[in-house]
């Protein structure tokens, strides 16, 4: 997948996702995704090249990081809980589609009960293929 690939189907994801918004607090280069006032997602470019960025358990961002070659520690982020994807030839749609799901989900388990759009127990888990 080619960055503006990448990036169209992140945003497509994203957009998708229950009471997700799309900001700029950072300028016109950062698309930034939230949820509840919470980041779970951005996007921009890093010398040319488009990445995305999203949340990640740590346990499984270390076996990401070690399965693709595109994923790395998350670009000005904590690195052992955000990850940094780029399109190559190991990342595919649904790929992208399963991470950017997955982010959400580990933001929305961190708000309040009251606040959460969705249960983040279960949603988006019936097309979860086991890596």
């Amino acid at each position: 997948m080619n960055g503006p690939t990448l990036h169209k189907t992140a945003a497509d994801c994203a957009e998708e996702l229950p009471g997700a918004q799309l900001e700029h607090p950072f300028g016109p280069d950062w698309e930034v995704y939230k949820v509840r006032g919470k980041v779970f997602m951005l996007m921009t470019e890093v010398p040319g090249r488009p990445v995305v960025i999203l949340k990640a358990d740590p346990d499984e961002a270390d076996a990401l990081r070690e399965q693709y070659s595109h994923i790395t520690p998350g670009y000005h982020m904590n690195k052992k809980h955000w990850i940094t994807l780029e399109g190559g030839e190991d990342v595919d749609e649904e790929l992208v589609r399963e991470l950017v799901t997955d982010s959400y989900r580990l933001v929305v388990a961190h708000l309040p009960k009251a606040e959460r759009p969705v249960d983040p127990h279960t949603y988006g888990t019936g097309t979860r293929q086991v890596r």
